[in-house]
């Protein structure tokens, strides 16, 4: 409810900015009100956006564990993350979150496949404990898919907290483990 009056406050505050401008502007355009109201308009309009894209995850190049399909699927997901934060930003109804959220959970359980059968057909030592935590992660997600379709105050949010601290800290940790091992076996 926070955020739907946060922006509703700024839609009001826009309107009357540009309403500002527009009387301003018919009082004569050497008037400072209007140029003063444009000014502020901007900043309003700038710091909204910077506000809403930290919301966002951005790929960054230190996320890189060198394979080239790993990499894509860490994309990927950074992708299916965000559209999972524009759907609850933007209160999407109900039937594109769920899609949205299936999307993520299905996408993420194909990449833990991709990513564990990559490690166990090149002998990787760590594989059962790395394979333990997507397990793991897998349940968290359930439990928080479960919350979610029992109507769930809160839910998709706490989901999507998870999801972004998970993947940055996994594909920052432990996928960097595996990187230099795989790569010695030549996966590219």
């Amino acid at each position: 409810m926070g955020r739907n009056l946060i922006m509703l406050g700024m839609a009001i505050l826009i309107v009357l900015l540009i309403a500002l401008i527009a009387i301003g502007f018919m009082s004569g355009i050497s008037s400072p009100l209007p140029w003063i109201s444009l000014v502020i308009l901007v900043v309003v309009i700038l710091a909204h956006n910077k506000i809403v894209g930290s919301r966002y995850l951005t790929w960054k190049d230190s996320y890189s564990v060198g394979i080239e399909s790993i990499d894509s699927d860490h994309k990927k997901l950074i992708h299916l993350i965000n559209n999972l934060q524009t759907a609850i930003d933007y209160k999407t109804d109900r039937q594109f979150e769920k899609q949205t959220m299936d999307e993520v959970v299905d996408y993420t359980v194909y990449h833990f496949t991709r990513e564990e059968g990559l490690m166990e057909d090149n002998d990787y030592p760590g594989f059962v404990p790395h394979k333990a935590k997507h397990e793991e992660m897998i349940a968290k997600v359930n439990s928080y898919v479960e919350a979610y379709e029992k109507d769930e105050s809160g839910a998709i949010e706490s989901l999507l907290a998870y999801l972004k601290s998970w993947l940055i800290a996994h594909i920052n940790g432990t996928d960097q483990e595996y990187s230099e091992y795989l790569i010695s076996k030549g996966v590219k």
